[in-house]
């Protein structure tokens, strides 16, 4: 087994207790169109698109809405078992850790600057001069095709792909599974994402705690009690 260098990832459900970004402001508009997730999660409408039906929803509850309304939503969010403890044992190691989301950029970077990670790349929305939200989303990182991320990392860092390894929840996260990198499938909840992960022959951690991905990462060694 190669030498882990670089993990990516994901964010919502990985390193978050938090299924989804984008539900979380659902909930506070009391918004939401399973028909739409649906036909998203089968590739018949793209990001944008549903960036753009989401945003729909919450202007027609309340039309004007500030940005930092936007992060206040996120106040009560918090990180995933064992996430801050996970990433700085990898980062002590040299290991350069990203997250790589189609969530809320709002919510990824906070999680990103709590856990100190080297790089992170999400999704996110238009504001105008006030900071109000605007009717377009902006699509960073393609919640189907989040591996362009992952080759660029390994591009710009001149990293092997062998020695990458991401790790996600979603049926989704799977296209980090780039080409000769190992992918490790965490906290599933969706029917989908156990099929997927099945049909892909990942190995998959349970959860809720992220220190169980340690033997996974490290060929079978245990998580370390000290520091």
């Amino acid at each position: 087994m190669s030498s882990v260098r670089v993990v990516a990832f994901d964010c919502d459900g990985v390193l978050a207790d938090a299924g989804s970004s984008w539900a979380v402001i659902h909930s506070h508009f009391g918004t939401g169109d399973a028909t739409l997730l649906k036909a998203f999660l089968n590739r018949e409408i793209t990001d944008e698109e549903f960036m753009r039906d989401d945003i729909g929803q919450w202007k027609k509850v309340q039309p004007k809405i500030h940005r930092d309304e936007l992060f206040k939503f996120y106040s009560g969010v918090r990180l995933m078992e064992g996430a801050r403890e996970v990433v700085s044992s990898l980062m002590e190691r040299g290991i350069h850790v990203v997250i790589i989301s189609a969530g809320v950029d709002l919510f990824v970077s906070a999680i990103a600057a709590m856990l100190k990670v080297d790089d992170w790349a999400a999704n996110g929305f238009t504001y105008d001069d006030e900071g109000f939200l605007m009717d377009e989303g902006v699509c960073r990182v393609p919640a189907w095709d989040k591996g362009e991320m992952v080759q660029k990392l390994i591009r710009i860092h001149g990293f092997e792909p062998s020695e990458v390894v991401s790790v996600g929840d979603s049926s989704m996260d799977l296209s980090m599974h780039v080409e000769g990198s190992r992918f490790i499938g965490f906290n599933p909840t969706r029917d989908e994402a156990h099929f997927a992960f099945k049909e892909a022959e990942v190995p998959v951690v349970p959860g809720p705690d992220l220190r169980d991905i340690w033997p996974v990462l490290f060929d079978g060694e245990k998580y370390p009690l000290e520091m």
